[in-house]
């Protein structure tokens, strides 16, 4: 026997239980716009665009429900995860490229040190002193550097990065031994805690760098003044 759920015949007509595609629905479906059609048919004030908007919401409603995620939603959120996954690609190669340029430093690998630099790169140090500008400039000034502190090393990095800046960290040391910019070695040595700040353009390439320890701060650990 062929049961039927029935609305009021001023609401909705019968919609049979075994209609395929309805049996998890109908009956929720019924109950529900039973309720409303209480609602609306109680002198509740309500006028016509009200009830027309309540009854159009309720069939989107169970529409959605029986349907599930539109392929539109879908597609957006598709979009969106993609769009976050190649952004995290892009930072992640970033700062592998910092890591590997700082490391590459410390051990006096400067070819490594500099392949990811572009030919315009500055650095601005800490600002304290006029950036160098050119990636051949700078690699003269660090040569220098190298030479007069032979044993110049880092450690204990840890990389962090937000959309095209990359920040290393690390632990730094090294002994003054030989001349630089004209200032004697006093055979002083000097440790802190530094921070490298890489710039990347859109081609994942190094266009600016700085410091946050000043050339200042390790000569006075050393023992010796900055050329004025």
């Amino acid at each position: 026997m062929q049961t039927e759920c029935r609305l009021p015949e001023t609401c909705f007509e019968a919609i049979q239980v075994d209609d395929p595609g309805r049996d998890n629905v109908c009956p929720f479906f019924c109950r529900t716009s039973n309720f409303i059609y209480l609602l609306v048919s109680q002198n509740l004030k309500l006028s016509v665009m009200k009830k027309l908007l309540v009854l159009i919401g309720f069939a989107v409603f169970v529409t959605s429900c029986n349907n599930g995620n539109s392929p539109a939603m879908n597609n957006g959120s598709d979009s969106v995860a993609a769009a976050c996954a190649a952004k995290d690609s892009v930072l992640d190669k970033n700062k592998a490229t910092a890591l590997a340029s700082v490391q590459a430093f410390s051990s006096g690998k400067l070819d490594d040190a500099f392949k990811d630099v572009t030919p315009d790169a500055v650095d601005y140090g800490d600002g304290g002193m006029a950036p160098i500008k050119g990636r051949d400039t700078i690699i003269s000034m660090v040569k220098g550097f190298l030479s007069a502190f032979p044993d110049y090393k880092g450690e204990n990095f840890m990389v962090v990065g937000d959309g095209n800046h990359v920040a290393v960290f690390g632990d730094y040391s090294g002994t003054f031994k030989k001349p630089l910019m004209g200032i004697k070695p006093t055979g002083k040595s000097f440790k802190y805690r530094d921070v490298d700040l890489f710039t990347f353009n859109d081609a994942g390439k190094i266009t600016e760098h700085r410091s946050v320890q000043s050339g200042k701060t390790m000569m006075d650990m050393v023992g010796a003044k900055m050329p004025k």
